[in-house]
Formats: C-alpha cells, structure tokens, sequence
C-alpha cells in the first residue's frame, strides 16, 4: 500500500527538541517533494517545511527558520523534522506530505507534538 507514517512526536518542554520522522512505503519515494504540515486545535493547516525530490531545495515556515531543519535519507525511505527550541506555538499535530507531478499526493495520519512547561 502506498504510504507514509510519522513517527517521534511527543511532550516536550519549552526548548526541547523531537525528532519527527516519514517513512514511506509503496512507491518511489526518490522522486517525491516531501512536506512537514502542522494544524492545531482552532487553527488552519500550515506548511512548516519541505524538501525536493533531489534534496537541494528547502522550505521553511518563517516561525520555524532557525528551529527546525528537514532532510531526507533515500537510502531509508525516510524524511525527518529536526525541531530545537521548541516553544509552545509549535504544539500542533505534523502530518508528513508527499507529492510527485501529476500525481495524487500521499498523506500521513500525523503525530502529536506538544511543547508545555
């Protein structure tokens, strides 16, 4: 089946870090842009990051520069959300995102990151 699954979300206190990791299954994960979305309770859906299928190009949410960084490994069928200095704006529920031209992109069920003190 085709898929990804988020992994490493958590409670967190405020300047902390998580790990968020997308592992895909079920296609050519090499050839798809991969998205790090977040939406909490009451608020829209935001990018926070993303990446290119060739992995020179980022993108990253101006509330996030700085904090987060998102990389790919290939090799692992995987993409990961660094997140340091966490700070409580960040709880929200991230939610991995993979597109490839015309092609119906593939969603994630989410993880939970909440930054409390």
């Amino acid at each position: 089946q085709v898929q990804v699954v988020e992994s490493g979300g958590g409670s967190v206190q405020p300047g902390g870090s998580l790990r968020l990791s997308c592992a895909a299954s079920g296609f050519t994960f090499s050839r798809y842009a991969i998205r790090w979305y977040r939406q909490a309770p009451g608020k829209e859906r935001e990018l926070v990051a993303a990446v290119s299928s060739a992995g020179g190009v980022t993108i990253y949410a101006d509330s996030v520069k700085g904090r987060f960084t998102i990389s790919r490994d290939d090799a692992k069928n995987t993409v990961y959300l660094q997140m340091n200095s966490l700070k409580p704006e960040d709880t929200a529920k991230y939610y991995c995102y993979a597109r490839r031209d015309d092609v119906s992109p593939i969603w994630g069920r989410g993880t939970q990151v909440t930054v409390s003190s």
